[in-house]
């Protein structure tokens, strides 16, 4: 379903690491491994210089920033969760319910009315959640999109990201930023027969049905207000973060409707700009690898992959999937 990439664009001069399938720095061309367009990004005339390059160092402290100002998190008193049964490694696909209670006790709906959290529950219905189906978008839903972008690049997240992008040369403006998350996001493309049914952030944020199991559904707010109304029921967590405050990490097993998500993972308590840019970063830096960040001392790692059977914009990719990895 997902390929890891195979360009160097923007990954001129990166370490050598063993999980990429073509490599960018400076030894590849000794070593016969380079990525076909190695010479057209990185070469003397190239484009992607080593400068621009995003190191490992750079994301573990950009990270703890964007942490550190995540403003619209959740506080301690604002979530109380109740994770019950720790499902053993073996017992992730049993589908049996092991947690007799709800995951949420309490959440401080006040939470909701701030910008980027109202915006973001708005568009938490805009979609079909079986694939196959064409997704119908109407005017009021780009407003939507709209509305959601410009609440979170209001926040003094979004901005540090936009200015660190801005100074690896990635964008040229704040308004060639948003339209390029707008595509990499909302760009629909096809996971089925050629039906415009999926996006990356339908996938990652509302989640989708495929094949008769759960895929993507990565974000706790949706997973709160779905438990409520009781058409999601937790089932165990195989993973609990070691933060003692939010945005902790939970590896979690569920049903939706009937429909099993055998091992899912979401931050709990962030804001959705702090998901948002966390996951588009990582997208960025190191599409379709591991990309290992730091979070108020913690480190932990967040998997994207890019859809590779459309493009966008000559040739850039949008956003397969993006998860928080609970070990």
């Amino acid at each position: 379903l997902y390929t890891a990439p195979d360009s160097c664009e923007g990954r001129c001069g990166e370490p050598f690491s063993e999980e990429d399938e073509c490599h960018c720095h400076t030894e590849c061309e000794k070593h016969h491994n380079c990525c076909e367009d190695h010479e057209r990004h990185c070469g003397p005339e190239g484009f992607s210089s080593s400068r621009d390059s995003i190191t490992d160092q750079e994301l573990l402290e950009l990270s703890e920033q964007l942490y550190g100002v995540d403003h619209n998190k959740a506080r301690p008193g604002d979530i109380a969760i109740n994770p019950q049964h720790r499902a053993g490694p073996d017992e992730t696909g049993d589908k049996q319910d092991l947690s007799p209670q709800p995951l949420y006790k309490y959440v401080n709906e006040e939470l909701f009315s701030k910008p980027t959290y109202a915006s973001f529950i708005k568009l938490l219905d805009n979609y079909l959640r079986a694939t196959g189906r064409e997704e119908e978008v109407t005017a009021e839903e780009l407003r939507e999109q709209e509305r959601f972008l410009e609440e979170v690049m209001k926040t003094e997240l979004m901005k540090k990201l936009f200015a660190f992008l801005r100074g690896k040369n990635r964008y040229g403006s704040e308004q060639e930023f948003v339209q390029d998350l707008k595509e990499m996001w909302f760009g629909l493309y096809s996971r089925g027969d050629g039906e415009q049914d999926s996006s990356g952030f339908e996938h990652v944020f509302s989640g989708e049905v495929k094949k008769g199991k759960v895929s993507g559904f990565h974000n706790w707010i949706r997973f709160y207000l779905l438990e409520k109304q009781g058409v999601v029921n937790y089932f165990s967590h195989n993973f609990d973060g070691p933060w003692d405050t939010y945005p902790d990490v939970l590896g979690l097993q569920f049903s939706w409707d009937g429909f099993y998500k055998e091992v899912g993972s979401a931050f709990i308590g962030s804001s959705p700009e702090f998901e948002f840019g966390l996951y588009s970063l990582c997208f960025l830096a190191r599409p379709g690898r591991a990309c290992h960040l730091s979070l108020g001392g913690h480190r932990l790692s967040v998997q994207t992959y890019p859809w590779t059977k459309a493009t966008y914009g000559g040739g850039r990719r949008f956003i397969a999937t993006a998860y928080v990895m609970s070990p």
